[in-house]
């Protein structure tokens, strides 16, 4: 292309044209980022772009990006979500997305057999990580005009499930609050959506038991596994700026089960 083509366009407006990557630049944070879901969408958006934080409490293996930083960080500790913004913004300048997708099944039991540690421990993760790391980043946002806060929730936060009471609680709590995130803070230029993954082949799901998994499968229309990337094309949609006009939503990928 020639250069006439760019008149008129600022760096990043061309760096995105002559790269065809939809995050160049962009600051990422992604909470739970050291396997499966998040792993893919770190792979997935320092591929397009991005300068990509991932946060876990371990990294079991090397990313091959350099664009990818890993931080040990506990979703569930204020002090820390304080000092590990301040050290991106540092690094980094700003943060442009967040991604809160940290976050565990825990115990399959219902309401009236579960352990009261273990439903306090996944609420804990599932939705306390989610609403520190949302609180301690939105001030960056605010300042900076803009934002794009994507929150990893469940197709079982949705419709709900027999068991996993803590787990299907600690979802639709998430989906919920992304829903208050949006409305409150649309006019500081910050969206926030929710992404509901249904039966995704990640070490959280090939590690529970295969009868129940396969059970759940033969409920799927599409009938197979998900794939974390597939759901990481999603939190690439709705954290780029391809979704400026999409806030406040729930994108479901569940291979239909849902829609049953």
């Amino acid at each position: 292309m020639q250069s006439e083509n760019f008149r008129g366009f600022g760096i990043e407006q061309i760096a995105k044209a002559v790269l065809k990557v939809r995050l160049a630049n962009k600051v990422a944070i992604i909470t739970g980022g050291s396997r499966g879901i998040g792993r893919a969408t770190a792979d997935l958006f320092a591929e397009e772009g991005a300068i990509v934080y991932v946060l876990d409490i371990s990294l079991d293996d090397q990313f091959e990006s350099d664009k990818i930083h890993f931080i040990a960080h506990d979703v569930t500790d204020e002090a820390a979500w304080k000092n590990v913004v301040e050290q991106i913004v540092s690094e980094a300048g700003t943060i442009d997305i967040l991604f809160n997708n940290a976050g565990i099944v825990g115990s399959y039991e219902g309401i009236e057999t579960i352990e009261m540690d273990d439903w306090h421990r996944i609420l804990d993760i599932n939705l306390n990580g989610v609403f520190l790391g949302t609180r301690t980043v939105l001030p960056v946002m605010r300042a900076a005009g803009k934002g794009a806060i994507v929150h990893t929730s469940s197709m079982w936060g949705v419709v709900g499930a027999i068991g996993v009471a803590a787990y299907t609680a600690s979802k639709g709590a998430v989906r919920s609050l992304s829903k208050n995130v949006a409305l409150t803070y649309a006019k500081d230029g910050i969206r926030s959506n929710s992404i509901h993954p249904g039966i995704i082949e990640t070490p959280l799901v090939l590690a529970q038991d295969k009868s129940m998994t396969q059970e759940i499968v033969d409920k799927t229309p599409i009938g197979r596994l998900g794939t974390a990337r597939e759901i990481a094309y999603g939190a690439l949609y709705l954290a780029s700026d391809e979704s400026s006009y999409v806030t406040g939503t729930e994108l479901i990928i569940d291979g239909g089960h849902t829609a049953l």
